[in-house]
């Protein structure tokens, strides 16, 4: 691996503008690093896409921030993840990190967890990736799997605390809870913005596994392993490019990023 410049932005890429999710986690919990995001707003949703299609759009994006000199990767879209990581890693020079093994390690790290439930895009949950990727930690647990299409219209739509999106809910989780489950991985990167009513639909006892936040401490991990951290302690810049600039995307982006959405950039293929 080349010499990487601890100064160098980090890359977060998506099938849309759910993963401003994980920058918004990225921005807390690293306040001085530099931040390059990809949305392919344009060709969104991809969770209902061919896996051919998926591996295709994903390898564009990387080679698109790889050439912005990215000093890692952060592959924030589940669906990516689930069927393109490796695509990923094989192009890549720089670290590469992926929600789905950061929620992975997440959820069996508490050893009270038993009985794993995970929520996803159809494509995310028919990859078994989730599964597999909880039981390659090694530990005795049981992984049960929903998904869960509606829930990312009604976050987009800004209905995080309507009654229709809390009947949704509780369709998709009642047969999770019906197996008694006790941890619950929010398997899609707008998921979180429903922490507090899937919390409440889960019950108190089972115990929420937000990706976003889960990434966020991963990155911090791998930086400070790799000394890449940025020591330069000024305003960061953050940079945000789409393929498309749809009807609300600022309002719905700065719901996702929890701020002002500024700097963006439409990239055309």
């Amino acid at each position: 691996m080349t010499d990487l410049d601890p100064c160098a932005p980090i890359g977060v890429f998506d099938s849309g503008i759910g993963g401003l999710t994980v920058v918004r986690a990225l921005m807390e919990r690293l306040p001085f690093e530099n931040i390059l995001y990809f949305g392919d707003t344009a060709r969104v949703p991809y969770g209902v896409k061919s896996v051919e299609t998926i591996c295709h759009y994903t390898r564009e994006i990387a080679e698109f921030l790889l050439q912005k000199q990215v000093k890692l990767l952060v592959i924030a879209c589940n669906t990516m993840a689930a069927v393109a990581s490796q695509v990923v890693k094989d192009l890549s020079a720089v670290p590469v990190l992926d929600v789905i093994d950061a929620g992975a390690a997440h959820a069996v790290a508490d050893a009270r967890a038993r009985r794993i439930g995970v929520i996803g895009t159809p494509t995310t949950i028919n990859s078994n990736a989730y599964a597999q990727a909880i039981h390659e930690q090694g530990a005795p647990v049981r992984v049960y799997s929903q998904a869960c299409p509606l829930l990312v219209p009604l976050v987009e739509e800004g209905w995080l605390e309507h009654e229709v999106t809390r009947l949704t809910c509780q369709e998709y989780l009642k047969p999770l809870l019906a197996n008694h489950i006790d941890t619950l991985v929010l398997g899609c990167t707008p998921h979180p913005l429903l922490k507090p009513l899937l919390q409440e639909v889960a019950g108190g006892a089972v115990r929420l596994v937000d990706s976003a936040e889960t990434m966020a401490e991963r990155v911090a991990a791998l930086l400070d392993e790799r000394q890449l951290a940025n020591g330069v302690r000024t305003p960061p810049s953050y940079e945000f490019f789409v393929t498309d600039v749809p009807l609300r995307f600022q309002t719905i982006g700065e719901r996702f990023l929890g701020r002002g959405l500024r700097n963006v950039h439409v990239v055309k293929w």
